[in-house]
């Protein structure tokens, strides 16, 4: 099967896919299909386990309508790739709009599943000339997009391990906290591992200390014998006994589940770092300042590689939340803050514009323009990012990696302001 026609004029069957991952608390997932034709008339309507038997439903249902094309509520996820599977033309809606058009069907507020479904296949009959069809990205570049995203939910679960860590060593062992100010790295919770309690520090000594530092290589001039200072001094202000006790139990469990999430962190970074060196868009994003291994294979994924997603800088901003939403009704303008975005693209723009600062001396001015004219610095970074995303936009549509120079004689031509602000040396 095949997406069909691409003459809207020649579709006759339109269909709403109301996904659920629950419905009524019920054991199976089941999802609710509307079928309307091209006056609008219902012809289907039912919901189907998701199992491998209601698919096969599913298709042989659809398969007596000619070139069916459907209505989702989300672009991605196993259903979509089911339905992109199948064959079928698939048109993503906004939530937001989604709700509109229950609304425009039932104006009491009414909401069931079937009615979702309903005003989904009917919006796509009414609407969807104008929709975008969603084109399935090829298989690299879905699997980094997803190791991309999972990797950022394991490094915040590991943020929320480590605050818990660090509010249970707060109650009893507080030393510990002074001794080590980065508790993302190994060896700070490999200290909790060997010293779990400021009785277990004091009878290891000094020697047991200097080698678990040595070991760790953690020896620094500038911090060795503080550290070594503040263990000594770990009994001198600690927890109580029963505190202590309870308290190092939880430490140790904290401790011992950041070692396993890292471990599978290292393993999720290798495998990134290897699909990034594989794609054709590597040196493309790789060329990004201030991106690195990291931020970059982040942006290739989330741009994907279909060029027509995005028609023009502005949808790839508005995509990322760089772009503010506008208002206007009469005589009033105003212009906020864009939530209705793809969080993880905003996230990775956002840290990528401010490590850019340290390599682009124009990113570094513009920021602190913003800043002197009263933007906050998430703001700045947002207008900088609102600047680089003008600039990926163009050199993702013409498969170029960034230039420098080039960047730099286009800003002479038209006359930028940021260059009338730099030094001449960082002009240069």
């Amino acid at each position: 099967m095949t997406q069909g026609t691409n003459d809207w004029s020649e579709r006759t069957t339109f269909v709403g896919f109301d996904w659920a991952s629950d419905h009524s608390f019920a054991a199976q997932d089941k999802h609710d299909v509307v079928v309307v034709d091209a006056r609008g008339v219902m012809v289907e309507d039912f919901r189907f386990d998701d199992t491998a038997e209601g698919w096969q439903r599913l298709v042989k249902t659809l398969s007596g309508y000619p070139n069916p094309a459907v209505a989702i509520e989300t672009s991605s996820g196993a259903t979509v790739e089911r339905l992109l599977g199948a064959g079928y033309a698939v048109y993503p809606v906004n939530p937001k709009a989604a709700k509109r058009y229950r609304e425009r069907k039932a104006p009491s507020g009414t909401k069931t599943d079937r009615l979702d479904a309903w005003s989904l296949a009917d919006a796509l009959r009414l609407d969807g000339h104008t929709w975008r069809v969603l084109k399935a990205d090829d298989p690299l570049t879905v699997e980094l997009r997803l190791l991309c995203r999972d990797e950022i939910a394991l490094i915040e679960q590991r943020t929320a391990l480590i605050c818990q860590l660090r509010a249970a060593l707060g109650e009893y062992y507080p030393i510990v906290l002074e001794a080590f100010d980065n508790w993302t790295l190994r060896s700070a919770w490999a200290f909790v591992e060997s010293f779990p309690t400021p009785e277990a520090l004091h009878r290891a000594g000094r020697r047991k200390w200097e080698k678990f530092l040595h070991t760790h290589k953690l020896y620094r001039p500038e911090t060795y014998e503080q550290r070594l200072s503040l263990f000594a001094q770990a009994k001198t202000f600690c927890g109580s006994e029963a505190t202590t006790h309870a308290k190092s139990l939880l430490a140790l469990a904290l401790a011992a589940q950041l070692r396993v999430l890292q471990n599978h962190l290292d393993k999720f970074r290798e495998r990134i770092q290897e699909l990034f060196a594989k794609h054709p868009d590597h040196d493309l994003f790789g060329s990004l300042p201030g991106a690195g291994e990291k931020l970059a294979p982040r942006l290739l994924a989330e741009l994907g590689d279909d060029r027509e997603r995005f028609d023009s800088p502005e949808a790839l901003q508005c995509h990322a939340g760089t772009a503010p939403v506008s208002y206007q009704s009469g005589r009033m303008k105003k212009v906020c803050f864009r939530r209705a975005c793809q969080k993880v693209l905003r996230h990775t723009v956002h840290l990528w514009a401010n490590l850019s600062r340290e390599k682009c001396p124009w990113a570094e001015t513009y920021y602190r323009q913003k800043r002197d004219e009263g933007q906050s610095h998430a703001c700045a970074l947002r207008c900088l990012g609102q600047r680089w995303l003008k600039i990926l936009w163009k050199m993702w549509q013409t498969h170029t990696q960034y230039d420098a120079e080039l960047h730099q004689r286009n800003q002479l031509k038209h006359g930028s302001w940021v260059l009338g602000l730099m030094t001449p040396k960082a002009a240069g």
